[in-house]
């Protein structure tokens, strides 16, 4: 086996593929090209900071949804999924009633690109798409099981940026997503208060799950939610999370202190 490692700068962030490869560094390289190809794919079409991209032609009603490529329909109808799935408190439609899937569309597209990896033979390898992890279910090193939640910004000392470290291994977990400020900013709104952003009243939510879309989905709308999100996260399947107050005070659900490392 060989060790691998590539970061691929992409919608705005880092994703970085690394692990071991069965095969020899030239066929790895192309498979992990290949998957940073769908990347790109992703972003030239999902971007509204490229004016050209189906979707910014979507918001300026220069096309219709019908007028894009299909997969934009396709995930259309993902966010709408997942708005039923959270009772309304994930919404790609933004207060001035634009359609930005941004909250699901780099953990959809960096699932893609790892399923492209393990279905070319590589499974033994996490993908980290900026800060939100995804991991094979082929990991042979123990290390790789464990995953780092960072402090959020407002928190974080200049000596140390990690707030916990959790073990999925012997877990069905796979997958991990943050929601936050510290990739964009305060940039999640509140959708059942048109207008507004999200209440000041949660600083991060990480969400533990078994994929990594479903992970980000209810992350996101747990920040928009705030605490009250707790007690809804609480009663899931398969899902754990771990919530940072305004305060800085820590909250969770019940499973969650089970996946702390020892």
């Amino acid at each position: 086996m060989n060790s691998f490692e590539h970061v691929e700068y992409c919608m705005g962030t880092a994703f970085r593929f690394a692990g071991r490869s069965p095969f020899d560094a030239v066929r790895t390289n192309s498979i992990v090209e290949q998957a940073c190809a769908i990347l790109t794919e992703a972003d030239n079409t999902f971007s509204l900071y490229k004016p050209e991209s189906p979707l910014s032609q979507l918001a300026r009603g220069e096309v219709s949804v019908a007028q894009c490529p299909p997969v934009v329909n396709e995930i259309w109808d993902e966010c709408d999924r997942w708005e039923q799935a959270t009772d309304g408190w994930f919404s790609a439609m933004t207060p001035e009633h634009t359609f930005d899937p941004s909250g699901v569309v780099k953990t959809w597209a960096a699932k893609r690109a790892a399923e492209h990896v393990l279905s070319q033979g590589i499974v033994d390898f996490t993908l980290n798409a900026g800060g939100d992890v995804w991991l094979a279910d082929g990991l042979t090193s123990e290390t790789d099981w464990r995953i780092g939640i960072s402090k959020p910004v407002s928190i974080a000392s200049d000596e140390a940026g990690v707030l916990a470290v959790i073990d999925l291994k012997e877990t069905a977990f796979r997958s991990l997503a943050t929601s936050g400020s510290a990739e964009r900013g305060l940039h999640i709104w509140n959708p059942k208060a048109p207008g507004k952003a999200a209440a000041n009243e949660l600083l991060q939510v990480s969400v533990v799950a078994e994929d990594l879309v479903r992970a980000d989905a209810f992350a996101t709308a747990a920040f928009a939610e705030g605490p009250r999100a707790i007690a809804r996260l609480d009663a899931l399947p398969n899902l754990e999370a771990l919530f940072v107050l305004a305060d800085g005070q820590l909250a969770a659900t019940r499973g969650f202190s089970l996946l702390f490392a020892r």
